[in-house]
């Protein structure tokens, strides 16, 4: 499910700042971001101003403070939930995150998501309904926080099923898009530094998908850096040969220093090692120096 807060009163919003912060000057500071114009502009390009002085709900988009103001009046909700002991009532289990969360329930879903519609009306706010939708997660899996979750089936143990996790397609997308952003022919600095770029990208990917069933993820990742990498390097030094004979994955993932997701240990150990790289791509005659 997920949350609108165009709607957030700010006279109920305010209070529960005020229950948590008593520096009047940082309060006073956090009315005037709540009355900040927006500029905004619908699907055929027209501009139209929100917010502003006579404002009185709704957080502004892209403001530094909604977030923080978004996630302390969502507690609300969490509380009341709490309170009431719908985790037993329901069966049911929370999950959120900001302005997204999951109810996970055995056979009561269709009540919890009414129980919450009601509960956040009574609070001011309402329930994104594109976004809001039943799953039964044996059948059909869902995203949340970058992952889906859903039912998998072992490759062993005569393929039984179980719930699990693993990185969505639109995580792995966007990743490539970031990979390419960084291997863009404009990108003109030396390869330590556009190597390191790239490194501190898949690691950072990486650390947060290290949860689930991650394999088939990385190899896609991987797949996708070994072949961007290569055509970076052949357009930086004007090699003309296809295949993989001039820059090989061996090559890539080993004395050029880029960081296989798959073989995270091994990249791990050799960096630890404080041996340097070698500057040469090690792959026969049509190998040149890598700058």
């Amino acid at each position: 499910m997920v949350v609108s807060f165009d709607t957030i009163p700010h006279g109920e919003l305010m209070p529960s700042v005020a229950r948590r912060i008593v520096d009047r000057d940082v309060l006073r500071l956090m009315k005037q971001w709540l009355k900040v114009p927006v500029e905004e502009r619908d699907g055929q390009g027209k501009r139209r101003m929100t917010g502003g002085k006579n404002s009185r709900c709704g957080t502004p988009q892209g403001g530094v403070i909604s977030p923080l103001l978004a996630n302390l009046y969502m507690n609300r909700f969490l509380k009341y939930w709490r309170i009431t002991e719908q985790e037993k009532a329901l069966r049911a289990h929370v999950v959120n995150y900001a302005d997204d969360f999951v109810i996970l329930t055995r056979r009561r879903a269709g009540e919890a998501r009414e129980w919450t519609r009601g509960v956040m009306e009574r609070l001011g706010l309402t329930l994104n309904e594109a976004k809001t939708k039943i799953k039964e997660a044996w059948q059909e899996g869902f995203d949340f926080l970058g992952y889906t979750l859903g039912a998998q089936c072992y490759r062993k143990k005569g393929g039984r099923k179980y719930l699990g996790a693993w990185p969505s397609k639109k995580s792995v997308a966007r990743l490539r898009q970031k990979v390419n952003a960084v291997l863009a022919p404009s990108n003109t600095r030396p390869w330590p530094e556009v190597r390191d770029q790239l490194n501190r990208l898949l690691r950072g990917w990486s650390g947060y998908f290290d949860y689930g069933t991650r394999s088939q993820a990385y190899r896609a990742v991987d797949r996708h850096v070994e072949e961007r990498v290569r055509n970076f390097l052949r357009r930086r030094h004007k090699i003309r040969t296809r295949g993989t004979r001039v820059f090989p994955a061996a090559s890539i993932f080993g004395a050029l220093g880029v960081r296989g997701l798959q073989d995270v240990h091994r990249f791990a150990s050799v960096r630890e090692s404080g041996e340097e790289p070698c500057r040469r791509a090690g792959c026969g005659k049509s190998a040149r120096p890598v700058r």
